[in-house]
């Protein structure tokens, strides 16, 4: 924002309001011409930030859309389109929404030239894939990581997607069917990178210079792009993977017993049991009645096959291996990740009653030498100290699900990774999106790849150690930490060694 330095006598609000006025027409309103139409942005000069609220990146999904990838949008004609105005949500647990809805919103710093090439931040919002929305006001969620620092500046991207049943039903009816498609929310996702690669150095971004980033199952969005066409997804849609807390739970085939489960299920509460093809009688039902059998269908398999029914499956074409294969093979599509987990993470998602549990046992015969010898009765994990069952098992769920898809994203990219423990109380899931503790590690590592670079703090604070030394960065209530990752370590190997059985 243009400052008034040589005006030391006016008093400080003058100031302010004067500075406001002359940034109001100093930064006009973006206008940005791409070859399916033209598009009108916004200036806020209370927050000194360029937006887009409302740019479409593929068609509707109603009709014979529905269940399939997504489609390029229509062409935009008689005039500038205005971008500032809200769009609808994907139909989704809380909202009935609509088929209209994937757009994508932006924002950065005061528009500049195209040519300014800065680097780009693509952000997946969470919500378990059954809710959430790309929308924001003014200041946007991620402001604050933007702002920390004047050394970064770099352009924000939150795609809608599609969700719940609309985004994720598997099965062999859907793979068999030529106007359908498995795993069509992270197609969406692919879409929007696709239009970032195309599209963002009209935006003045760098198509070279991308970030992905999400939080939770959003997060665990991240690691199915990273491992995303077997990691060979050409050409490259970005370079450096962000996870905060990515949740990665069993990823099944899209044909297996669970996954046709599933879609049987879903048929049978749209009642399209009876109808000779299935699949058609899905795509012409209300979205009320598929809203409704998706939630159901979700509540259902709360703590048995899977803790999410509507999650990525393996497609042999988009996820072609689970994570596990994927990264002891190194078939990653990134090259560096910095990923963070949540000390307690793991109580979040596991049953309420093993908290009446008095001791830590509580696993019957067929436990593993090796999970009791790595999960031992009472004993200590980075910075947990447990003897009860229930903080046991939230431990090892934690290691499973969401530190071990952590540690994996960090360690195999295509150069040295960082990783990282939040642990201030209650530490639970998605504590980690209170970033302010770290807020320059994230942005210096969107700006140019390294969380240390433009550091904020003083030199007295530890920095983010590299994964290769063996340490993690640790966010506790009176600073930071670097402490040893050997145990996450040695668990993350042994269940990496069974992830095909798992699977994960």
């Amino acid at each position: 924002m243009i400052s008034f330095p040589s005006l030391p006598n006016l008093p400080k609000t003058i100031v302010v309001l004067l500075s406001l006025i002359i940034n109001v027409f100093a930064f006009e309103n973006p206008t940005v011409n791409l070859d399916y139409g033209t598009f009108q942005g916004k200036y806020n000069a209370l927050f000194n930030t360029s937006y887009f609220r409302k740019i479409p990146f593929a068609t509707s999904t109603a009709g014979q859309n529905r269940f399939r990838a997504p489609q390029p949008p229509e062409p935009i004609l008689g005039g500038a389109y205005d971008t500032d105005q809200s769009f609808d949500m994907c139909i989704q647990r809380t909202v009935n929404g609509s088929e209209d809805y994937l757009y994508l919103r932006l924002y950065s710093r005061p528009w500049t030239s195209p040519s300014a090439k800065r680097p780009v931040l693509v952000t997946f919002h969470g919500g378990a894939f059954i809710e959430g929305s790309a929308s924001f006001t003014i200041p946007p969620p991620a402001y604050p990581v933007l702002n920390v620092s004047q050394a970064n500046d770099f352009i924000v991207v939150y795609p809608n997607y599609r969700l719940n049943a609309f985004g994720f039903l598997p099965g062999r009816k859907v793979d068999e069917s030529p106007a359908a498609d498995l795993n069509p929310g992270l197609l969406d996702q692919q879409a929007v990178l696709t239009w970032v690669h195309r599209y963002i150095s009209h935006f003045g971004g760098d198509p070279q210079n991308v970030t992905i980033w999400g939080q939770s199952a959003e997060a665990g969005s991240v690691v199915a792009q990273v491992i995303a066409n077997g990691g060979n997804t050409t050409p490259r849609l970005f370079k450096k993977a962000m996870a905060s807390s990515p949740f990665c739970p069993k990823t099944y085939r899209y044909d297996s017993p669970e996954a046709e489960t599933i879609y049987n299920q879903l048929v049978s509460l749209t009642g399209c049991s009876k109808r000779r093809d299935t699949l058609v009688c899905l795509k012409s039902t209300d979205i009320q009645t598929i809203r409704n059998a998706s939630l159901i269908a979700d509540a259902s398999h709360t703590y048995n096959t899977s803790l999410y029914t509507w999650a990525a499956v393996i497609d042999d074409s988009f996820i072609r291996k689970p994570l596990t294969e994927a990264v002891r093979e190194r078939r990653t599509n990134t090259d560096l990740g910095f990923t963070t987990y949540n000390l307690h993470e793991g109580d979040n998602f596991i049953p309420q009653g093993l908290a009446n549990s008095t001791t830590s046992g509580g696993f019957n015969s067929t436990t593993s030498l090796t999970v009791e010898t790595l999960h031992p009765p009472i004993s200590n994990a980075e910075e947990i100290s447990y003897s009860t069952t229930y903080e046991r098992a939230g431990l090892i769920y934690r290691g499973v699900v969401l530190a071990c898809p952590a540690y994996w994203v960090a360690r195999t990219g295509r150069n040295e990774g960082w990783v990282g423990e939040y642990t201030i109380s209650p530490a639970k899931h998605a504590s980690d999106t209170i970033y302010e503790g770290y807020a320059g590690a994230l942005a210096s590592f969107v700006q140019i790849g390294n969380p240390n670079a433009h550091k904020v703090t003083n030199s007295s604070v530890p920095g983010v150690p590299e994964i290769g030394t063996g340490e993690e960065f640790v966010v506790r209530a009176d600073g930071f930490q670097d402490i040893p990752l050997k145990m996450l370590e040695l668990r993350c190997a042994f269940q990496e060694a069974r992830g095909a059985s798992v699977p994960m």
